[in-house]
């Protein structure tokens, strides 16, 4: 449990939100792995049952060292988040009232961040959202020692808004979620990159070309992912696609560029660097260092 946002005061009946069409009314993710947690542990516990979810199984203890903070008895949202990266899942944070229940029927179960005390005396802590029962008005959690812990929705809603709606899902490379933003999803595979997850990253940013096909950002994404993997070959072709689909795009003509000198393909890369210095732009000075680069090695 944590004590770093302040809360909201007051229980009013609030209702829950429409649901689209397609969503059922009704929906339990009732073979979720459990942890019961020991004090204090509700970040592993949660964190551990939603890795274990999308596979393959880890527990509480594995996840301790990784996310629990002994100073403030509890942990903190980054540290979760950056533990789920560590894993090489997409940590998909979010704070949408709206999408939860959407993403529920998906198959995603939600940890979010409830105040369990009150406003002016917090008592923190993590569950996760397994289910919820539209006409009952009821939502179905994962939570402390309780497998199936049932909330009247309005006491839900307010016991989770004190933490901004805060939400995370733990998903595998290759999942999109349902709500997905696009630049939130881009977001979530920038942070596997900076976590050195080069393969689950190339994962997430193809997951987004199927999702948004013309993003420049998942192309480009997708070629840096590669080259960090030593695959120039798959590199190349993510950046002459990012150059086709997006040809005033400095960026993608000049990563190209660099890619074909690493390839020994001199004259292409010669070519295509003196291309994205005519295009200019934010990046027209580490273009022309590519340019100066493979003219220096043309000598």
């Amino acid at each position: 449990m944590l004590a770093l946002l302040s809360g909201c005061s007051g229980l009013q009946r609030a209702p829950m939100p429409q649901l689209p069409e397609h969503v059922p009314t009704v929906v339990e993710l009732d073979t979720v792995p459990f942890y019961p947690q020991d004090t204090y542990q509700c970040g592993p516990a949660t964190l551990a049952m939603a890795l274990t979810w999308t596979g393959p199984a880890i527990t509480p203890d594995e996840l301790k060292d990784q996310v629990y903070s002994p100073s403030r008895k509890g942990s903190l949202q980054l540290a979760m988040v950056s533990a789920a990266r560590r894993h090489g899942k997409i940590a998909y944070q979010s704070n949408d009232l709206q999408s939860i229940f959407p993403e529920i029927a998906a198959g995603h179960p939600v940890i979010i961040l409830q105040n369990l005390g009150l406003s002016w005396l917090p008592a923190w802590h993590y569950a996760l959202v397994i289910g919820y029962d539209l006409p009952r008005q009821e939502v179905i959690l994962r939570s402390g020692t309780t497998k199936r812990k049932v909330l009247p929705y309005f006491l839900f809603e307010k016991t989770w808004s004190h933490s901004n709606y805060w939400g995370l899902m733990v998903l595998e490379p290759n999942q999109v979620p349902v709500t997905a933003k696009e630049n939130d999803f881009l977001a979530a595979v920038v942070g596997l990159e900076k976590a050195g997850q080069y393969r689950a990253a190339a994962a997430g940013y193809k997951a987004a070309l199927t999702r948004w096909p013309m993003s420049l950002d998942a192309r480009m994404g997708l070629g840096n992912s590669y080259y960090a993997l030593k695959n120039l070959k798959e590199a190349e072709r993510s950046f002459r696609a990012a150059t086709l689909s997006h040809p005033q795009s400095a960026a993608a003509y000049n990563n190209l560029a660099y890619v074909l000198l690493e390839l020994g393909r001199m004259q292409e890369a010669l070519a295509t660097a003196q291309k994205a210095v005519a295009l200019g732009g934010p990046l027209k000075y580490e273009s022309m260092d590519t340019l100066q680069e493979i003219q220096s090695r043309m000598r």
